[in-house]
């Protein structure tokens, strides 16, 4: 019989699939394991992926049991799925998947099934049950793609939250900030409290109408809270945070880069929330998450030998790209940035945002068939940005050692999928 690793990524063939259908028939034939665990549901453009880990890490240092289950990964499979702050081995997750296969062949054999499943429908469908024979007591999950169709979206969370809304998958989603707002309100489920981020104009109308609609307590994030002391140091953050629920004192945050601010408060409503629905976090328990959080790939450093240094961040979009550029001109230091990206994705933007941050640009390309070709990327750098030195390289390997002839600091962006390229070739998991 196929290894169940190899059957989960068999089914990347099939693409991406909106609609809850397929997760729901699974889950049921498995016995509902959605069920055996409270939850926060979290979506959004960008940020959902750091606020997704300071909950978890604050949960955890309260005391409870949890889980934590994101995507894409970067290097290994299993990175995905958490439990108590460990990944899931090998064993746990080829036996997890085999049960989701075992059930889809049957689902399918029946005719319940029109379709195979996709790669990401059968992933989540087994995080929750890894989740239910771990016995978590709170999983916090991330929206893969949008959230009303998202297959993450056959929980009914304790609580849910939107971390921001800006441009990206409109292929999928739409082309107006109201539009995406919609798709990522589909998280929204009746009578459950929502937290949003710093949303406004016709996106937070938008959720705002939804929560409306459906009974569910709306909280801006941002609403009563005040920040003192904000410092903002090359790997952390520090501030003093007052929320309208109590004074959290002098915090630290582990994630660098003004726009964790942002994602902190969202956490920290999220955890006020839970807190009033009996699932209890200490703010002592929110310091200790928030200082000791790690989610790689977000303005990650590694420093390597003769004094080289990678600054590796995340940013596939143009919203994430801003971000990382706010970040660069404050250390007020220009790395050469090494850069790929995948062909769907709004390139000529990032680059126009990252260009006055960075002294110059080594285009190439990530291991994933959608990643866009290199001297297109270097023609669209050269349009948007004429002053920028722009390079191509065939490999990342090339890349890396073009860029470190420019300087031994270098920033890489653009891809996930770049990101576990280049650690890949470092040799670090």
């Amino acid at each position: 019989m196929t290894d169940p690793l190899d059957y989960l990524f068999s089914l990347e063939q099939f693409g991406i699939k909106f609609g809850l259908e397929n997760i729901t028939a699974l889950l049921s034939a498995i016995g509902l394991p959605e069920r055996a665990f409270r939850s926060v549901h979290v979506a959004g453009t960008n940020g959902k992926g750091s606020v997704t880990a300071m909950l978890d890490a604050s949960l955890r240092a309260a005391g409870h049991r949890t889980a934590r289950y994101t995507s894409p990964h970067i290097t290994d499979l299993s990175e995905r799925f958490v439990i108590d702050g460990r990944p899931v081995d090998r064993h746990t997750l080829r036996a997890a998947i085999a049960r989701v296969r075992d059930a889809s062949a049957g689902l399918l054999a029946a005719g319940t099934l029109t379709a195979h499943p996709t790669f990401f429908e059968v992933a989540t469908a087994a995080a929750f049950e890894m989740f239910r024979r771990a016995q978590v007591a709170v999983a916090v999950c991330e929206a893969g793609l949008g959230g009303r169709l998202d297959a993450t979206n056959v929980l009914t969370p304790a609580v849910s939250a939107i971390t921001s809304i800006d441009f990206d998958h409109q292929q999928y989603l739409g082309h107006t900030l109201a539009a995406i707002a919609f798709e990522k309100a589909g998280i929204i489920k009746p009578g459950v409290p929502v937290v949003i981020g710093d949303i406004t104009g016709p996106a937070g109308d938008t959720i705002e109408q939804v929560a409306r609609e459906r009974g569910a307590p709306l909280v801006r994030a941002h609403d009563g809270v005040r920040i003192d002391d904000l410092l903002l140091g090359p790997g952390e953050v520090r501030m003093r945070l007052t929320t309208a629920a109590g004074n959290y004192g002098s915090l630290r945050l582990s994630l660098a880069g003004r726009h964790q601010v942002h994602n902190a408060v969202v956490a920290v409503r999220v955890l006020e929330a839970l807190t009033g629905l009996g699932i209890a976090v200490s703010p002592d328990a929110v310091r200790a998450g928030l200082a000791t959080v790690r989610w790689p790939g977000r303005l990650e450093r590694l420093v390597l030998d003769a004094g080289r240094e990678l600054l590796l961040d995340a940013a596939h979009n143009p919203a994430g790209a801003a971000a990382l550029a706010s970040y660069l001109a404050a250390a007020g230091e220009k790395r050469p940035l090494v850069f790929a990206a995948m062909g769907d994705k709004d390139c000529p933007e990032m680059l126009r945002v990252l260009a006055p941050a960075v002294e110059a640009v080594v285009m190439t390309r990530a291991s994933n068939r959608r990643s866009a070709d290199p001297f297109e990327l270097a023609e669209m750098a050269r349009r948007v940005a004429p002053a920028l030195p722009v390079m191509t390289a065939s490999t990342v390997d090339a890349a890396l050692a073009a860029a470190w002839t420019i300087s031994p600091h270098v920033v890489v962006a653009g891809s996930i999928f770049l990101l576990g390229d280049v650690l890949e070739q470092l040799g670090r998991p």
